[in-house]
């Protein structure tokens, strides 16, 4: 799938802004780049030595999409318990973490700070779509790994152009190829109306579940999307209603999902199997909603829930739980957002501990040849993989459906390599 206007927007914006700021950022004196020697030589150093690792992450603590801010405080929490156990091959890691607002503008000058001043060894996780698309040609020039961003969009893992860029979740194609095979086989004469958010995240998804239900009896029949600066989206919602559709797939953030949920359970009238991404799956995006009207809702994921009781018992779950305790008591360790940034920084480590060189270009290497990597949070079947043609690290999923006061896991894991074939470019 190529690159999209928007993606390309947002590369030519962060082209000018770089260009207006260049003499306004200095590089920190105190931090010189450094170089590795001997088998390594001539490659990149700078943030990582035989003691430290120096990590950025960028995400929204404030602004329309400030719920996925505590992503940050799961990495962070992860880092803490591993340099307490004496770091990652004995660096202890310092994770600095910067607020863009969801605003790709802002992006751009966090991701400069971090690079340019903090001297970090890699930019780990940036938050969405439009703010990594604003970064990834700045960190490609500098030569700075941006491992396994926050976001699914499926150009992370198809571009060729930016080999230090690479996702992470499964892509929005891989996610909308679950929902698609769901539907052919449970509702296979379904209606389908979509709720989506106006931009590459959106239509990725929406893209994608159209390709894969093609030549099947699933139809799409009604399409309304939304701009991330609108102030609700309860009139997508009501001309969608008028569809009669029988399945409602929304795609998403949280603030719109949980707008998009309510909006379902009070139009009395319309009653559609409402499948919700993964990306607005979260307790904490259905609970103002009311646990009792998101009865029946269908989502996918690819990690344990800590709010499942059926992980009570499980090791990982166990050190997640009391780690998250320890090192972030003002956090809730059952919000799903928590347990995926613990579970995308245990990747990262698996990915550390697998570098032939300890330095940029190691990294940059390590997170494309992953084998069957396993992560303790992820859920049994899903593994890290990558290699050749293939920079997708998870795609597979398993479907859940909300009853009582949590996701129930349903079927069996969905491998969308097998069951559809790679995607490429």
């Amino acid at each position: 799938m190529h690159k999209t206007t928007a993606l390309r927007a947002a590369a030519a914006a962060t082209a000018a802004l770089l260009t207006a700021t260049a003499c306004s950022t200095q590089r920190g004196q105190d931090a010189p780049d450094t170089a590795a020697g001997g088998a390594c030589k001539g490659q990149h150093t700078t943030g990582i030595t035989d003691d430290t690792i120096e990590l950025g992450g960028i995400y929204p603590l404030s602004g329309p999409a400030s719920a996925y801010g505590t992503i940050s405080k799961g990495v962070a929490a992860y880092f803490e318990y591993v340099n307490d156990k004496g770091g990652i091959d004995g660096r202890k890691v310092r994770f600095i973490v910067r607020d863009d607002g969801y605003q790709p503008p802002k992006a751009v000058e966090e991701a400069r700070r971090l690079v340019e001043q903090e001297k970090v060894f890699a930019v780990f996780q940036t938050l969405g779509t439009p703010s990594t698309a604003a970064v990834w040609d700045y960190l490609d020039k500098q030569k700075v790994p941006q491992p396994f961003v926050a976001t699914g969009a499926s150009v992370w893992g198809t571009d060729d152009k930016h080999p230090w860029t690479i996702g992470w979740q499964p892509n929005y194609v891989a996610e909308a190829r679950v929902y698609a095979k769901y539907l052919t086989d449970a509702k296979p004469k379904a209606r389908v109306a979509v709720l989506y958010q106006n931009d590459d995240f959106g239509k990725d998804l929406l893209g994608g579940f159209e390709k894969a239900v093609a030549g099947s009896g699933v139809k799409v029949v009604a399409k309304e999307s939304y701009e991330v600066t609108d102030p609700s989206v309860s009139a997508q919602m009501a001309s969608l209603s008028r569809s009669k559709a029988d399945v409602l797939l929304d795609v998403t953030t949280p603030k719109f999902g949980s707008q998009a949920l309510a909006a379902d359970a009070r139009n009395t009238k319309w009653n559609p199997l409402h499948i919700v991404n993964n990306v607005a799956s979260s307790a904490a995006v259905l609970k103002p909603v009311g646990f009792e009207h998101v009865q029946g809702v269908v989502s996918a994921t690819y990690f344990k829930d800590p709010a499942d009781p059926h992980w009570a018992d499980d090791p990982a779950m166990k050190t997640y739980l009391k780690a998250m305790h320890e090192y972030a008591p003002d956090t809730d360790p059952a919000n799903q957002f928590n347990a995926y940034g613990w579970a995308v920084a245990a990747s990262l480590h698996r990915a550390l501990d697998s570098m032939k060189c300890p330095t940029r270009e190691g990294l940059r290497d390590a997170v494309r040849n992953l084998k069957d990597v396993k992560v303790g949070l992820l859920l049994p079947g899903v593994t890290l993989s990558t290699g050749h043609g293939d920079a997708f690290p998870i795609e597979t999923m398993q479907l859940m459906r909300f009853k009582g006061e949590r996701w129930q896991l349903f079927g069996k894991p969905v491998d969308t390599r097998k069951e559809f074939g790679p995607l490429t470019n």
